[in-house]
């Protein structure tokens, strides 16, 4: 037993060797599309909540609570998912995660009130969370070393086209009649499309060796050196690596040395980067309303500067893998602050819908590189789990982040919101600077 385990290559020395085929493009456009439909879902509320404001007579206080929900639900997502993932399978997972957060947005259609709402809202959000998770996971064991940053990029350049997408349908769908919003959460029901095609992706053999499972870890890794064989010919060899002996890992070690600080650090940026992040993209259309602007115009508005998602994930690909992601992360999170501001202190439409363009370009610039960072800061027995953690609690800090920004508005004005987000990125960039270690490169084990 014991020569069997020397002779045998590691999942991560079998994977990191392998050239991107058919196969690895197979999934980018699986996940992307899985990514579409998530982050479309997410987005949902935000193009449709001026339209429910009018019909239900709300307020920007009642709209944050709404918005809080989704949050509060995308904590339990994401720190449950996490763990559901370690245990159950990345593959399963992905499928059951992707079906709950369509099922509940198709449920978001059919409400008849606030309090509705709230609850359809925060069971999107479990999903929603919990997919990202697992998504972010599944990405970061299936693809080399040398290539993952990249195909990370990729895929969130298919999935954010899900945002502009997304407020297209609710600019052309919200005026034809009172119910015109609900049109958009069913829209938000998409991904209740990916179990047709998931037998075309396999389990990871990462998290099966991670579990013991070797036969089944070199059953999926032969299928797949098959197919690259059958493309490029013959592989170059694996690298003398064996697997290291089967552990459980959790929540408990993601809290012990050696990782505790690298915990820490990636819960402070991951808290700070939500609050930036869903302080902008949240409250755009509403504040432009709230502000003056029409519906329409709000609506048009949004619809043009999300448009700038798409290259700022294609920047993502495109630099993701040259660089070390720490700075790259770092000069991202500084631009979207300056852009941000830049964005707060203008009322002219073509300054409102240039800089708003840019943070919703470079923030899809930085959302992959953080996501690709966040998994191999971890190996793989607590990977999804300290991913999970940092995107979780993140997430339940937004909870909070609506209540902030309708205080703001509400007491200091339009200017004072934008004054606090550019001020979350500034210390993103600071945390990630000073205390995020380098990875670029480097093995997942």
């Amino acid at each position: 037993m014991q020569t069997l385990q020397i002779e045998r290559r590691s999942a991560a020395a079998r994977l990191d060797r392998l050239p991107i085929g058919s196969y690895h493009r197979r999934i980018m456009w699986l996940l992307g599309f899985v990514f579409f439909s998530e982050l479309g879902g997410i987005n949902t509320f935000s193009f449709a909540a001026p339209a429910i404001m009018k019909v239900w007579h709300l307020s920007i206080s009642t709209v944050s609570l709404l918005v809080s929900a989704t949050f509060i639900g995308m904590f339990v997502g994401a720190t449950t998912g996490g763990w559901f993932s370690d245990r159950l399978g990345r593959k399963r997972a992905l499928i059951l995660t992707t079906c709950w957060f369509s099922g509940f947005s198709l449920l978001n259609a059919f409400v008849w009130g606030p309090a509705g709402l709230f609850l359809t809202r925060l069971l999107t959000g479990v999903g929603l969370s919990a997919m990202t998770v697992v998504g972010i996971t599944y990405v970061s064991e299936m693809f080399p070393a040398t290539k993952r940053g990249a195909y990370q990029g990729w895929i969130m350049t298919i999935g954010l086209m899900g945002i502009p997408v997304t407020a297209y349908v609710a600019r052309f769908t919200i005026p034809i009649a009172e119910w015109g919003w609900r049109l958009v959460f069913v829209w938000g029901a998409l991904g209740l499309l990916f179990p047709l095609f998931a037998n075309s992706i396999d389990e990871s053999p990462r998290w099966y060796e991670s579990h013991g499972q070797l036969a089944e870890a070199d059953a999926v890794l032969d299928r797949i050196e098959v197919r690259a064989r059958a493309e490029f010919g013959e592989l170059p060899p694996a690298p003398e690596s064996v697997a290291t002996p089967s552990r459980r890992g959790g929540y408990k070690e993601l809290l012990a040395r050696p990782y505790r600080a690298r915990t820490l650090m990636l819960i402070s940026a991951w808290i700070c980067q939500t609050l930036g992040f869903y302080g902008f993209t949240a409250w755009v259309p509403t504040l432009l309303v709230a502000h003056g602007f029409s519906m329409v115009n709000s609506l048009a508005w949004s619809s043009a500067i999300s448009i700038g998602a798409v290259p700022g994930a294609l920047i993502a690909a495109l630099i993701s893998d040259r660089w070390e992601r720490k700075w790259s992360i770092t000069i991202a999170a500084l631009v979207i602050a300056f852009c941000g501001l830049m964005y707060g202190t203008t009322f002219k439409t073509v300054t409102i819908i240039t800089f708003g363009f840019l943070v919703a370009m470079f923030i899809q610039t930085f959302a992959p590189l953080l996501y690709a960072y966040t998994a191999e800061c971890y190996p793989t027995e607590i990977r999804n789990s300290g991913t999970g953690l940092g995107y979780g609690l993140g997430r339940l800090s937004n909870a909070f982040g609506p209540l902030v920004v309708a205080y703001l508005y509400t007491n200091h004005g339009y200017t004072s919101v934008f004054v606090y987000i550019a001020t979350m990125w500034l210390m993103v960039a600071i945390i990630i600077g000073s205390l995020g270690p380098l990875t670029k490169g480097r093995t997942l084990e």
